[in-house]
């Protein structure tokens, strides 16, 4: 049985156990919202890891980091560099995104390397086989597309982006709408480029109960991608945008009526006025599915910054109920990330990940914020490191600039006001 029909049969297997002592709550509290559709926890039965999570209502909000090799960067060391980077920054899950090299040595290495559940976009690999083989990815089969997920499903994948929401209804609103930018996001772009060449609909649309059958197979978390999701905050919540929602709605249902979790993907960029609606809006149409938002970022205009952008949005965005942060590093919409920009990235989301658990009520965030306090209280500069959500960037910063007495910093030396009101008060 699946995780979720385990939950459905009131079993609670050793995930939910896992899970539920990782967030400190009961294992029947788990059990009910893995039951429900409102928790999911992504795990392929072929990949043992070590840091397992849970995603959904009432969990922490968990972040994920992007990963994968270009057609201008396709080099396998960098990536699993990256991989190692996310994970010791604290990335609850990655994604591999790659499109540049030999796609299926470079998943199965990142797989073989990942201690934490991974996540692919299939028809990105499906689209660059087709491009080696016969010259053109519009020249690929629904066949080739299910055979890419089999075959990544058997390597140990753990949750699936599928864009089954791009159909070609919602392709024919494409230029009503009046965009500023059409389709901003890659596997969307593969498919509506398909369809529109093969006059066809999308195969991962009219095949979804093929895609249920490897899903459950294995018990494969899907992610169901937002493939017309806004790329300007003027294209937010458009006709488009919300046509395909209901659609992936519908999809959930049929997910969880055939024992495979799934989550929601969302926008984007979306304006700070927006979000709120855009949350309850998947909430409510996806009968309380995770939401899985990239960002969302609340202005265009910060190229270099995008992850300051992204944190602002998604900081929000969980505090109203999205479940799952995908980071956005400096380097968004300006070249490939490197190492630093992943780790940036990483940090930024999750900083926003807990200040929106505070914002929720998650004990555990608040108790964190409650120590560090008493530790500045102390001035207990070793234990304010150590609780940071970056240590080795605190203390970098400690030791860059040593003060003349040990027990306050630099910033206000001898005129430290915690330290005046301490000796005042005593």
């Amino acid at each position: 049985m699946t995780q979720i029909e385990s939950a459905k049969n009131n079993k609670i297997t050793q995930q939910m156990r896992s899970v539920a002592k990782r967030e400190s709550l009961s294992f029947e509290f788990i059990r009910r919202g893995v039951a429900s559709g409102s928790i999911v926890i992504p795990l392929n039965k072929n990949h043992h890891i070590h840091r397992l999570c849970g995603i959904g209502k009432g969990l922490t909000t968990k972040v994920n980091a992007n990963i994968g090799t270009s057609t201008d960067k396709p080099g396998l060391p960098s990536e699993i560099s990256k991989l190692k980077t996310a994970v010791s920054a604290g990335a609850d899950t990655v994604m591999d995104l790659s499109v540049g090299g030999n796609l299926e040595y470079i998943l199965e290495k990142i797989i073989s390397e990942s201690e934490i559940p991974l996540g692919t976009v299939p028809i990105y690999q499906a689209a660059v086989s087709a491009q080696k083989k016969r010259g053109s990815f519009l020249k690929m089969t629904a066949e080739d597309m299910l055979e890419t997920i089999y075959q990544q499903a058997k390597l140990g994948v753990d949750f699936f982006t599928i864009h089954s929401g791009v159909t070609y209804d919602c392709l024919k609103l494409i230029k009503k709408t009046n965009r500023i930018l059409d389709v901003v996001s890659r596997g969307g772009a593969i498919l509506v480029n398909w369809m529109q060449t093969n006059q066809k609909e999308n195969p991962l649309y009219e095949r979804f109960d093929d895609i249920l059958e490897i899903a459950h197979e294995y018990d494969i978390t899907l992610s169901l991608g937002d493939g017309f999701r806004p790329g300007s905050i003027l294209d937010a919540g458009d006709v488009l945008q919300i046509k395909e929602l209901r659609l992936l709605g519908k999809l959930a249902k049929r997910c969880r009526e055939k024992g495979v979790q799934v989550i929601i993907e969302g926008p984007g960029h979306v304006p700070i006025n927006e979000i709120k609606e855009n949350v309850a809006l998947e909430k409510r149409l996806c009968s309380g599915a995770p939401f899985y938002v990239l960002g969302p970022l609340v202005t265009d205009v910060a190229a270099g910054y995008d992850h300051i952008s992204s944190a602002i949005g998604g900081a929000l965005a969980a505090s109203l109920g999205a479940d799952f942060l995908c980071y956005v590093t400096p380097s968004e919409h300006l070249r490939h990330p490197d190492v630093g920009d992943v780790k940036e990235g990483v940090i930024a989301a999750r900083i926003a990940a807990h200040a929106a658990d505070i914002a929720k009520g998650i004990k555990s965030a608040r108790d964190w914020d409650k120590k560090m306090s008493q530790a500045r209280k102390r001035r207990d500069w070793q234990q304010q490191i150590k609780l940071s959500l970056d240590p080795v960037r605190a203390k970098q910063y400690r030791e860059s600039s040593r003060p003349k007495n040990s027990d306050v910093c630099t910033m206000c030396g001898e005129y430290c006001s915690i330290k005046l009101i301490e000796e005042c008060v005593r």
